[in-house]
């Protein structure tokens, strides 16, 4: 396994969105990019060393331990989406996740991702006017720990599944360091409490390269992969939700799976292309990597005009002027 850098992720950044306004750089995003095939690294942009978490960008990573384990072979594509999704808290998402809770013989009160205020516009107005407070099944990442409740019944381990030396983590940490072909020197705790292991923007590629050609092989953990990445791009609503990147960009894509990660991450599985990409604001702006992911998507010739709202976005003020734009940053260029 490699050995990632341990240098801070804004280390050798480069610049890769600009915000323009007037005619003149306003703002300027720098991170990294890494795109990999089954051989390795094929093009990068700032440090493909560098060394981050990937945040929510992991979850079909941390999803593989549930079908590898026999138990959640069952399981309707819808859910498995559900597993990987970082949703938004509206009624598909929240009903799914009690439904599925129930069938386990268990309740929202059993999961450890703590309550959210759903990010759902409909669910949000229609709980202020129940006078209603928010669970923990609107909480984004529910879904996936749901995933892992399900997995800790069948290993027979306790329902603190969140402890890094509990078997659930235990197995999710095994296939992170197999799939991104290195050994993880620590973790961090996410927003919904899980630990998040670190790695290289390399090996985050590495590991969306393998996702990409798991359809081409046959054991075990491939076929769960391929059946992962199905379920996102069938369902990208249960990944996301409405009015989400990416949920609009996995419409716009024949089979490519993406999935956004806190504090500006995305990564990309390519299958048909069998290229993996994994990216990285270093500032952790959504804007910048949003339109950067786009940018990408687009120069690998799998997303086409649509994501011009994303890579070229103009900037209005609150009269609806057009004062500027996001763009690409010159040098980045895919």
């Amino acid at each position: 396994m490699c050995n990632p850098s341990p240098d801070a992720p804004h280390a050798k950044a480069q610049p890769l969105v600009d915000i323009w306004r007037g005619g003149r750089l306003e703002s300027q995003h720098l991170g990294h990019v890494a795109i990999c095939d089954a051989k390795g690294l094929v093009a990068s942009w700032g440090d493909p060393k560098a060394l981050v978490y990937p945040r929510s960008s992991a979850k079909m990573i941390q999803a593989l331990p549930l079908l590898t384990s026999g138990v959640g072979q069952t399981l309707p594509k819808h859910r498995l989406a559900l597993a990987c999704a970082s949703h938004q808290g509206g009624a598909i998402h929240t009903d799914e996740v009690t439904m599925w809770l129930g069938e386990l013989g268990l309740s929202p009160d059993d999961l450890r991702c703590g309550p959210q205020a759903p990010w759902d516009r409909d669910a949000k107005f229609a709980m202020i006017r129940a006078h209603g407070t928010p669970g923990q099944e609107h909480n984004n990442c529910s879904g996936k720990h749901t995933g892992f409740l399900m997995l800790a019944q069948h290993l027979g381990g306790e329902l603190e599944y969140l402890e890094i030396d509990h078997p659930v983590q235990k197995a999710v940490l095994e296939a992170f360091e197999e799939v991104t072909q290195e050994t993880s020197p620590g973790y961090g705790i996410d927003g919904c409490s899980a630990p998040n292991h670190a790695a290289s923007m390399e090996g985050m590629a590495r590991a969306m390269a393998w996702f990409a050609a798991a359809g081409t092989r046959s054991d075990v953990m491939s076929r769960a992969a391929a059946q992962l990445v199905e379920a996102m791009h069938t369902h990208p609503d249960y990944v996301a939700g409405e009015r989400r990147a990416c949920t609009n960009l996995m419409r716009a894509m024949d089979g490519v799976a993406i999935k956004t990660g806190a504090e500006g991450y995305f990564v990309a599985i390519l299958p048909k292309q069998g290229l993996g990409v994994a990216l990285k604001i270093a500032d952790g702006a959504t804007r910048a990597a949003e339109a950067a992911i786009a940018h990408v998507l687009v120069s690998l010739g799998v997303l086409d005009a649509a994501a011009q709202d994303y890579i070229n976005a103009p900037i209005k003020n609150s009269r609806g002027i057009e004062t500027g734009a996001t763009r690409p940053a010159e040098g980045f260029a895919p």
